[in-house]
């Protein structure tokens, strides 16, 4: 995929590629002391908010919250969907970790974690009709220990648990408390650490995203392509992607089609959105429009891309710390008529270990049912653009975007295109 004359593509996207060469993963320089200091500042600010929301603990199942929590990780595609392990944070008290029996090595080594156990699994396709059994001897574990380090306080938060289970504590005696909000809240404030963590998961998606760039020729189909961005998150220590949006042509309007074996066409537009979880378990959700082959785009192509370009500008322009949502929305940009009905219904969105609170919806959207908050320093939100309109292809676009004290910074370099 060299062979292209150098004067049809962009030189710049390609200097991202793996300067270690094509063959050999991305090494993180990040020292080691960073992650151990992003690891207590983030259990910190869990225990910060658990003491603030007066619960007794705090119980995680969601496998994003119990990476933030201890940077414990295992099978988290696959615990999303199957209730296996979790984790219990006290208070006044320590930091359980219930692993799966046989994993327990897993967790050597993680200085958040005081207490490590084996997991008691109640769910159906585990146990079958011995899941009330499992139930009552999970239940009651939960409950000795915030009876042994509770001082009276009964209040549990919790993430996400199914009826029985959670009707098994309330029989207990134990006060059901909302935690989706506290962990949410919790997660949006980024440490400096962090934001060298996140800093390098773009590092590698960037070098994902010029190996897109790299193979985009006529032929290759919207598979193929998103394979590349596979390929090097995975080899470089990254997790997972949590969609499959790539895709060329016709295809890319209406959009949210999944990549499909489509083979591209020259002069084509080719359109994605990273979504990836990378290395240290931090999110880079990134998007980026093209053409395939390298052609020169239309003068159509160039209207939107220069359209949805507008937008981000826009709206990066309006963000700084103290800003309201509502007072964002109010000076947002405004999308013209002819491309509302092909709109993405955000203008921004929360990022940290995956897609986060807030999420601001596009003028056309904000209505009396938007959240209410204000941008605060620490805060990292991706600003959103996608732009077609009736018989074209669509552009999209987005940034990763960190508020500071006194602004904003772009977190992703790769280069829009020149039109």
């Amino acid at each position: 995929m060299t062979d292209m004359p150098p004067l049809f593509r962009d030189e710049r996207k390609l200097t991202y590629l793996n300067s270690e060469g094509a063959d050999r993963p991305l090494i993180s320089p990040v020292p080691p002391e960073v992650l151990e200091r992003a690891r207590a500042y983030r259990l910190g600010r869990f225990r910060e908010a658990m003491a603030k929301a007066d619960v007794a603990a705090l119980l995680l199942y969601d496998p994003i919250n119990i990476r933030y929590a201890f940077d414990s990780s295992n099978m988290q595609v696959w615990t999303a969907h199957n209730p296996m392990r979790y984790a219990l944070i006290l208070t006044e008290g320590p930091a359980v970790m219930f692993e799966f029996r046989g994993c327990e090595h897993l967790n050597d080594g993680l200085p958040g974690i005081d207490d490590l156990r084996n997991s008691t699994s109640w769910m159906f396709m585990a146990k079958g009709d011995k899941s009330p059994l499992h139930t009552a001897r999970w239940a009651d574990e939960i409950t000795e220990l915030l009876q042994e380090h509770g001082g009276g306080n009964r209040r549990i938060a919790i993430d996400k648990l199914d009826g029985a289970p959670l009707l098994a504590l309330q029989e207990r005696q134990l006060e059901y408390v909302e935690g989706t909000e506290l962990t949410e809240l919790a997660r949006s404030i980024k440490s400096a650490d962090e934001i060298k963590l996140m800093r390098w998961t773009i590092r590698v998606c960037e070098a994902g995203m010029a190996r897109i760039y790299e193979h985009s020729r006529p032929g290759v189909t919207e598979r193929e392509l998103w394979a590349h961005l596979h390929f090097e998150n995975a080899r470089s220590g990254g997790d997972w992607l949590e969609t499959k949006l790539l895709t060329c042509g016709p295809n890319t309007n209406p959009w949210y089609q999944e990549c499909s074996d489509r083979v591209c066409q020259s002069g084509e537009m080719i359109s994605f959105d990273t979504d990836m979880i990378g290395p240290y378990g931090y999110c880079a959700d990134l998007s980026r429009s093209w053409t395939c082959g390298y052609s020169s785009m239309t003068d159509r192509q160039k209207r939107l891309y220069s359209t949805a370009l507008s937008q981000i500008d826009h709206n990066l322009a309006l963000l700084q710390p103290g800003l309201s949502f509502e007072e964002f929305n109010a000076k947002s940009w405004r999308i013209p008529a002819r491309h509302v009905d092909y709109r993405y219904s955000l203008a921004l969105h929360g990022v940290g270990m995956a897609d986060e609170w807030p999420v601001v919806p596009l003028h056309v959207d904000f209505d009396e049912g938007a959240m209410s908050g204000q941008f605060e320093p620490g805060h990292v939100v991706c600003i959103e653009s996608l732009i077609g309109e009736e018989g074209s292809e669509s552009v999209k676009l987005e940034t990763q975007v960190l508020i500071t004290e006194d602004g904003t910074e772009r977190l992703d370099s790769f280069p829009w295109e020149e039109v």
